[in-house]
């Protein structure tokens, strides 16, 4: 029966969200055109993205109504039903709900920083919205925010590590509030990084959403389960729209919010070291950016790569752009199923 459950609800959360993130796209591009909300692409950008200037920004609205729709009423009706359910498997409802709330509450307060960067670049008309500083300001004070929700809701400081501990969590004290953070930060402007070619953060996400999924059920977690299909379902939405050729740009709106997103999945199902593995593409791409700066400087004008992020050095190398993104999911879900074989194999299901 529990499966039962688990399957019917994962799947209803799914499908609504690709739902409403494709038929809200149906009427938010246009929308958007009509406000000239057009993408400004960068001068020293690969020369054929100029075919793309004038492309709707801020898709990414779609996907942040529809996750944040199904996950409130999933997340509300799994609060009075969820205990009845799966009691003999998971004991503490409520710390689930907590990680849920304040996972999709730094989903949004990403997203909002992204909007004003959008914002700014359109009333700007200029490729370029706040400044690295500013976003990082705002970015460390939204992670701090939801590490401070945890911490009064008493949702501890352990972690979980395949194969340490027997699988069981393990508590690192302070330094999960530093190190947290850290990695917060980081992935959220990894996956902004992500975000150069048509379908390419979308497709990533998806595939990232459903191994969160696969590993949230393995560990009980239904309000989790349904969150992270509602997240992969609204993805494929959005992907509609974003497909090559692209009709809309999710804008800094949709990257920052779905690098919180995916932080939040992690953090709920307490195994942030999965965003390594999960990430592995995130993480390629914002060190293909350091390593490129890094070797610029110290061989004064070489570049290690012929653009960077890398998906660029792909596309100046002559792949297209459908062969980027098919190739770095592939990636991404055998790194999300590595992950899930992890959890089986390493995780204790206490």
């Amino acid at each position: 029966m529990n499966m039962v459950v688990y399957g019917v609800w994962t799947f209803c959360a799914a499908v609504i969200a690709f739902v409403i993130s494709a038929v809200v796209g149906k009427y938010l591009i246009p929308y958007l055109r009509k406000l000239h909300f057009g993408q400004t692409i960068l001068e020293d950008g690969p020369s054929w993205h100029k075919e793309k200037q004038g492309t709707p920004i801020m898709g990414g609205i779609m996907f942040i109504i529809a996750i944040s729709a199904v996950t409130i009423i999933s997340t509300l009706i799994y609060a009075f039903v969820g205990e009845n359910i799966i009691t003999a498997y998971f004991a503490n409802i409520h710390r689930e709900l907590v990680y849920i709330f304040a996972g999709l509450g730094l989903a949004l307060a990403n997203g909002l920083i992204g909007f004003i960067d959008d914002y700014t670049k359109v009333v700007k008309k200029r490729n370029l919205g706040l400044t690295a500083v500013q976003k990082l300001i705002f970015q460390f004070l939204a992670a701090g925010i939801y590490l401070a929700v945890l911490g009064f809701a008493g949702c501890g400081t352990e972690t979980i590590i395949p194969f340490v501990n027997g699988g069981k969590p393990v508590d690192i004290g302070f330094a999960y509030y530093i190190i947290s953070a850290i990695v917060i930060v980081g992935v959220v402007n990894a996956v902004n990084l992500t975000d150069g070619i048509d379908g390419l953060d979308g497709s990533i996400t998806f595939f990232a959403a459903v191994s969160l999924m696969l590993i949230a059920s393995r560990m009980y977690c239904l309000g989790v389960t349904a969150f992270s299909a509602a997240a992969a379902g609204a993805c494929l939405g959005f992907l509609v729209w974003n497909f090559h050729p692209a009709k809309v740009f999710m804008g800094d709106t949709g990257s920052l919010f779905l690098g919180g997103l995916v932080c939040a999945l992690a953090f709920a199902v307490r195994m942030p070291i999965l965003l390594l593995p999960i990430g592995i593409v995130y993480l390629c791409e914002m060190f293909s950016v350091i390593l490129q700066v890094l070797y610029f400087k110290i061989t004064k004008g070489k570049r290690l790569f012929k653009m960077s992020p890398i998906h660029h050095h792909f596309e100046m190398s002559g792949w297209s752009e459908i062969k980027i993104v098919a190739v770095f999911s592939c990636v991404t879900a055998v790194f999300g199923l590595l992950s899930f074989m992890l959890v089986i194999f390493g995780v204790s299901s206490y």
